[in-house]
């Protein structure tokens, strides 16, 4: 009898722990709904970490059209400043003919004097009217070119200045002062504007002691 008990109380123990235990699960089932789970949730990760489709379609317009706006500006400068360099240079060459027109103007008053004086018949004229009339228009000549900035360089009795003048042959000095000093001018030179156009051809005295 006391074993029969021991029996049924261990069967009513064992019924007990089946009622009060959890229910028993599959490992493997339940290692496959974790990986589920865990790769739905990196794909909808990753699809909200890539741009949507049309996005990089929207960004190549915008620097396709930013790129035909720079192009556009870039052809517009090359073209404005090929205007100017070609508006320039014709500048330059408008203000080179008017400054020449000037120059031509100012010696037709002597360029008339000259053709007057080479249609004078020798017979009825002196050489001292010729002289004269010569003179006249050098002096015509030298006013007209030394206001557009023509300098003569005529420089008897001043020291030599290899800059200015042509040694073209030397003399005996007669005092030590009057070494270097130029004693005749064989042809005047000159100076346009501060440039030498041609140096004057002197003589220079030399002393010997």
């Amino acid at each position: 009898m006391d074993r029969q008990e021991d029996r049924t109380s261990q069967n009513l123990s064992g019924q007990e722990e089946q009622e009060l235990a959890p229910e028993a699960r599959d490992p493997s089932s339940e290692s496959a709904e974790m990986a589920a789970g865990s790769n739905s949730a990196a794909n909808e990760n990753t699809e909200s970490s890539l741009p949507a489709a049309s996005e990089p379609i929207a960004l190549a317009e915008e620097l396709a059209r930013e790129l035909h706006l720079e192009r556009d500006k870039f052809l517009r400068l090359a073209a404005e400043f090929d205007n100017y360099r070609k508006r320039s240079v014709r500048e330059r060459q408008e203000a080179g003919w008017r400054a020449q027109g000037d120059l031509v103007m100012g010696l037709l008053d002597a360029l008339d004097d000259i053709l007057r004086f080479a249609h004078l018949d020798p017979s009825s004229v002196d050489a001292a009217t010729v002289v004269e009339g010569v003179a006249m228009v050098e002096r015509k000549l030298l006013k007209t070119l030394a206001g557009h900035g023509l300098e003569v360089v005529n420089p008897l009795d001043q020291p030599f200045d290899p800059a200015l003048h042509e040694a073209v042959g030397t003399e005996r000095a007669l005092s030590p002062e009057d070494d270097h000093m130029i004693a005749r001018v064989y042809q005047p030179g000159y100076v346009f504007r501060g440039q030498l156009l041609r140096p004057a051809r002197v003589v220079v005295k030399q002393w010997t002691g």
